[in-house]
């Protein structure tokens, strides 16, 4: 690869100094890091740097940066590496302490790409679509502040899967299971995997458990208006970053996307190495 770009979280990088390092590395390696962008949390105001010859995608922060860029480098059917300027980084593939071996690894071609499953949800009111949006990680309809538990109905493919009431609901990717859904109890799952996870958050019920289901299958959620002004504060948000407030009668429709993130891989360590050392804290050699 000799043509990339640099989206920096400018938040973690003050200064820019560690995006300018990798560009200057990267020139003097011959590659042809011609191109700057400050990530923002505007993906308008980035969809222009993304040019034709765009070969790869350097995302400088941490887990949330990578999520935002996932949702913008999709569109062009990218491939994107992170390096970790964050806390935990699960989803950031290089670290600064080893910085320059993971840019040789992009620079000689020493990489595999893994394409990471996403979702499409999409939000009705009166019947019409008010929203539409997509997630590498999951879509969340949670209560805001010190509103009332929120009632909601789960259909599969049509058939009723459940009626939950709970602080919400995570429907989340393999990728997202070791987010929000292991926070809420859900299961670990490789992100290969072909499913999708449904965990009710904090359900008022000593049976609600999480559900797997398959990759093929279309998830609705009815909002329940149980009380008066129940709903006042139930929101919608995807990747934990975009957010919509949902009202009594929305329906929020997910399936699988016929996009998915690629995300490059350099220094061969396993999902389950990864997660020992990411989220068991463990650290001893394979």
């Amino acid at each position: 690869m000799k043509n990339f770009l640099i989206l920096t979280n400018e938040k973690k990088d003050p200064g820019l100094q560690i995006s300018k390092h990798i560009q200057e590395y990267i020139e003097k390696s011959g590659g042809s890091s011609y191109r700057m962008c400050e990530f923002t949390r505007n993906i308008q105001k980035n969809i222009n740097c993304i040019t034709d010859d765009t070969e790869c995608v350097i995302v400088l922060g941490g887990d949330g940066t990578m999520l935002h860029a996932a949702r913008l480098v999709v569109k062009h059917d990218l491939p994107m590496v992170g390096v970790n300027l964050g806390t935990l980084g699960f989803l950031a593939e290089i670290e600064l302490s080893n910085l320059l071996e993971g840019l040789d690894c992009l620079l000689n071609d020493a990489f595999t790409i893994e394409e990471r499953a996403m979702l499409d949800g999409v939000v009705f009111h009166n019947d019409k679509i008010t929203y539409h949006h997509s997630a590498l990680n999951d879509v969340v309809i949670s209560r805001s502040g010190f509103s009332r538990i929120i009632s909601f109905r789960i259909m599969v493919n049509g058939k009723l899967l459940d009626v939950y009431s709970a602080d919400g609901v995570i429907i989340s990717t393999p990728t997202g299971s070791t987010g929000y859904n292991l926070s809420a109890g859900g299961p670990v799952v490789d992100p290969k995997a072909k499913v999708i996870l449904v965990t009710p958050i904090c359900p008022h019920s000593l049976q609600a458990k999480s559900i797997v289901l398959s990759q093929q299958d279309e998830i609705e959620i009815y909002i329940e208006n149980v009380r008066e002004n129940q709903l006042e504060e139930a929101y919608i948000t995807f990747d934990g970053q975009v957010a919509q407030k949902l009202h009594p009668g929305d329906v929020l429709k997910v399936w699988h996307s016929a996009k998915s993130a690629k995300v490059m891989k350099v220094n061969g360590d396993s999902f389950y190495k990864t997660l020992r050392m990411k989220v068991g804290g463990r650290h001893e050699k394979e």
